[in-house]
């Protein structure tokens, strides 16, 4: 008797269409993003939606913030227990989201075609002790952008090959009286200061640690500052360049305010191609420059990455929304705001048309990337040699009294 009551009930509850589990449950990923260079966030739901489109039992939610809050959002999220399934993450994370358990190592999911076909230099943004911790998404160094157009003004043959030669030309502009402050950059008291700062430590052959122990309050370190501070004092640098995140330098670069400007891959075809760019056709992209008799190029790595937290719930939908995000296809159809992982991208003609000049600089930049240091205590480090820089441009402290304080607030 309780067992054919079992059945009807069961029975009509299946006419009734609840509670019987279907097939085709729905999965949903909630995913982290920032809202600032490379990819736009118009960019990341047209590729969701195709991800979506072919995969309709996978919901995808999309979160996007500052870069600024990435790190504390994908943290916080952590502590609580919920959140987060997918998570962009910076090339200087991975030591501290691998110690404290904050993302899935996913070493065993990376196939032999995947390791094959990313470029070599794009795993150094995903792995840490040996193992990977996603998937290398935007493969992204700082550029020396500049106007084709005032150079040439200013009687500029070709634009500078070392860090001397950029102040010199930025001299002629200043004393031309073409603009009053050629040079921009973007110093906030934020992370887009240290990779300005990483570019020119690259560039002067400098160390951030050596032995674990902070060597930045000398030699290259020093020496990147201290040419920081006299660009800043100089007058050819944009005294609101202190207070510049990326998205400023563009604006001020693509107004037809700046001659130079030291920036992410993004902004080449933003500012020369974009409807509201005042100096579209007019960009020039070479790589960083050089010290004489140290370097020929500067480069800091600035390369994000896709994985998977340890909290979620759906490992294996969120590895297949991040293959497809960090595919071939997906990447070369957006090959404008970020270039691809992918070695053999850069012999397909859709993702160079157009873009020849800035894959010239690529070839350049991409090989000499300089990292931030690899430390589970990154963030400490950072923000103290982020109130340095501060320090040493307000004229608050010397460039080696600024860094050696660093040093000593570096939590190392």
């Amino acid at each position: 008797m309780l067992k054919s009551m079992k059945k009807t009930l069961l029975g009509a509850a299946l006419v009734a269409g609840v509670s019987a589990p279907h097939a085709f449950a729905e999965t949903t990923l909630n995913a982290l993003f920032m809202a600032q260079a490379a990819y736009s966030e118009a960019d990341v739901r047209a590729m969701t939606d195709a991800f979506t489109k072919a995969n309709p039992d996978i919901k995808v939610n999309l979160e996007f913030v500052p870069y600024e809050g990435l790190h504390d959002k994908t943290v916080l999220a952590q502590g609580s227990g919920s959140g987060y399934d997918v998570v962009l993450f910076d090339v200087i994370w991975p030591a501290e989201y691998a110690t404290n358990n904050v993302l899935v190592d996913v070493s065993s999911r990376i196939t032999d075609e995947m390791k094959k076909g990313v470029l070599p230099g794009a795993w150094t943004t995903v792995d840490y002790d040996g193992k990977s911790y996603g998937m290398p998404w935007i493969l992204d160094t700082k550029y020396l952008f500049y106007n084709k157009e005032i150079l040439e003004k200013a009687g500029i043959q070709a634009p500078p090959k070392t860090w001397a030669e950029l102040n010199e030309q930025a001299r002629i502009i200043k004393d031309k009286g073409l603009l009053a402050t050629p040079i921009a950059w973007s110093w906030s008291q934020a992370e887009a200061a240290i990779c300005d700062y990483t570019t020119l430590v690259s560039a002067y052959g400098g160390e951030f640690l050596k032995d674990g122990k902070p060597a930045f309050a000398e030699g290259g370190g020093l020496d990147a500052l201290t040419y920081m501070v006299d660009s800043y004092k100089s007058g050819l640098t944009n005294p609101n360049s202190k207070e510049f995140l990326e998205e400023d330098v563009r604006n001020v670069f693509q107004n037809g305010e700046a001659a130079f400007a030291l920036n992410w891959t993004y902004m080449y075809n933003m500012a020369n191609g974009g409807e509201d760019s005042k100096v579209a056709g007019k960009v020039g992209v070479v790589p960083a420059p050089g010290v004489e008799g140290k370097s020929e190029v500067s480069a800091v790595n600035g390369s994000m990455g896709l994985g998977i937290t340890t909290t979620s719930k759906s490992p294996d939908e969120a590895w297949k929304y991040i293959v497809h995000m960090t595919s071939q296809e997906t990447q070369n159809a957006y090959a404008k705001l970020s270039l691809p992982i992918w070695a053999s991208s850069y012999e397909d003609a859709a993702v160079t048309a157009g873009q020849e000049e800035l894959i010239a600089a690529a070839k350049l930049g991409l090989a000499a990337m300089y990292p931030r240091p690899t430390t589970p205590k990154y963030q400490e480090l950072s923000t103290a040699l982020q109130q340095a820089i501060q320090e040493a441009l307000l004229d608050q402290a010397s460039p080696e009294d600024a860094l050696k304080s660093a040093a000593d607030n570096s939590g190392l």
